[in-house]
């Protein structure tokens, strides 16, 4: 009989230790080491494991037909173009995000839509009852809908019970972190009952060709909890993301075996469930504050779809040694760049200054052409000239204060266009790529010092400074009229 052999397992990266420590030296958290009992019930002495020959298989060559897989449609949408068109048949799918984001809304929604097309779907909750599942459908109208419920942390049950009858076609299992196996001996949640729990769960989607998505907790610097291995095992991660002051919730697909990955899905958060957004644009833009200074529309692009969004900046006098920069939904990196290059060569003087940056909505923009409307909003800030309302920027900024060109400049423009938009602040060498078709005034920057200096001769000295002063000299003058 094996000996139980006992391993201190790290529950953020998985790496095993033999004596406990404070401190994991994979990942540098503290206090992660939990002793678990590491040797799984299939263990076999090596003196009487199988001596069987490897057996023989095919190879074929890179040239031969590839079929495209099949999918099913989940009757979302942007849940469809996050996935890269739908399910895949025996595909699974690790979906994370933080508490009350609205995970389970989603693959509520989606598990109804196509059990109400005909397909057999199955949620099963280790977190909640029965009866709080229907009050969740209840709640979001979707209480008709002939979803198969149960609330099982058992694998071994589960993969049991599915096996019987008609293939599922969809299963849900919220969450990954609560579900346990008999194969090992550890309490449900740590890193060696996840990782078993997942590989038995995709065992039984890739031999039944059912798609089957996981909920995943995460921790507090936003990574799905649980050892690592996991998001290799699986065919595709998504992120659920979103602020809980905002209505807008993105999906985004961080890695994916079936489709792109630089894909978002837009919903809005309302009473009935999760909103799908069409037109992102619109929803991000439809609160602008016009004629005020420090904002910029940046024409971006999400995957293959146009994204408009507004940048807002505020530079203000710090009284401290050094100045804050802030920046929420943007790279700090970036920030600090744009602000060496500002300085560097353009004489813009922000060292006596605080930054701060925003991208309104809650979207997080990654891609390096909001350098150009970063800038503008700064300056503008900085010398109290409001933007053009109508005006849209988009262009990478390098370190010798060039503007270079970006993707994809005719879908920026059709998209600002069709929101009424009527000029665009471009790199000088993407002027050719946006035809002549084009229904906007082109202002083409080669760069970065003809923009500043072209916002610069518009502003104006701030009022709230001679306010200020004058509010002073009256208060002095109401003092000196009652000590008179």
């Amino acid at each position: 009989m094996a000996k139980s052999s006992l391993s201190f397992v790290c529950q953020n990266c998985g790496a095993a230790y033999n004596r406990w420590q404070g401190k994991c030296d994979s990942c540098g958290e503290w206090n992660t080491l939990v002793e678990e009992d590491v040797t799984g019930a299939t263990t076999v002495p090596a003196s009487i494991r199988s001596k069987r020959k490897g057996r023989h298989f095919a190879l074929e060559s890179l040239s031969g037909k590839s079929q495209d897989a099949p999918r099913l449609s989940s009757g979302m949408a942007e849940l469809d173009r996050v996935t890269g068109g739908g399910f895949v048949r025996g595909s699974v799918l690790l979906v994370g995000g933080d508490p009350g984001i609205g995970k389970s809304t989603l693959l509520t929604q989606a598990t109804s839509q196509l059990a109400r097309a005909g397909h057999r779907a199955v949620y099963i909750s280790g977190e909640e009852a029965v009866a709080q599942v229907r009050l969740r459908a209840e709640r979001l109208g979707l209480a008709d809908a002939p979803v198969q419920l149960a609330a099982e942390t058992s694998v071994e049950d589960i993969v049991s019970t599915l096996s019987e009858g008609a293939t599922p076609r969809l299963i849900v299992i919220d969450s990954i972190q609560t579900m346990w196996t008999d194969t090992v001996e550890s309490a449900p949640g740590t890193v060696t009952q996840v990782r078993a729990s997942a590989q038995a769960l995709i065992r039984f989607a890739k031999k039944s060709g059912a798609a089957i998505i996981l909920v995943g907790h995460v921790t507090k610097d936003g990574q799905i909890a649980g050892p690592r291995v996991v998001e290799h095992m699986v065919d595709a991660v998504l992120s659920f993301e979103g602020e809980g002051s905002q209505q807008f919730r993105i999906l985004r697909a961080v890695k994916n075996r079936f489709g792109p990955t630089d894909e978002i899905g837009v919903f809005e958060m309302t009473g009935l469930g999760l909103r799908e957004v069409s037109n992102p644009s619109e929803l991000f833009l439809s609160e602008r504050d016009l004629g005020s200074p420090g904002t910029a529309v940046f024409a971006g692009i999400e995957g293959t779809r146009p994204v408009l969004v507004e940048l807002q900046a505020l530079v203000a006098p710090t009284s401290l040694g050094t100045p804050r920069r802030a920046v929420v939904g943007w790279d700090p990196s970036r920030l600090s760049m744009v602000l060496a290059v500002l300085e560097a060569h353009c004489g813009v003087k922000l060292s006596g200054h605080d930054v701060y940056l925003n991208v309104a909505g809650g979207l997080r923009i990654q891609e390096p052409a909001a350098d150009l409307a970063a800038a503008a909003a700064l300056v503008s800030s900085l010398v109290n000239a409001p933007l053009p309302a109508d005006a849209v920027y988009f262009g990478e900024i390098s370190l010798s204060g060039a503007v270079r060109p970006v993707a994809q400049t005719s879908a920026r423009l059709k998209e600002a266009a069709k929101l009424g938009f009527g000029r665009a602040v471009l790199p000088e060498s993407a002027r050719g790529e946006a035809g002549s078709d084009s229904s906007l005034s082109l202002m083409s920057v080669g760069g970065l010092t003809s923009l500043v200096a072209e916002i610069a001769a518009r502003g104006s000295p701030r009022g709230n400074k001679d306010h200020s002063a004058a509010e002073k000299n009256a208060t002095h003058a109401r003092f000196r009229s009652r000590e008179g």
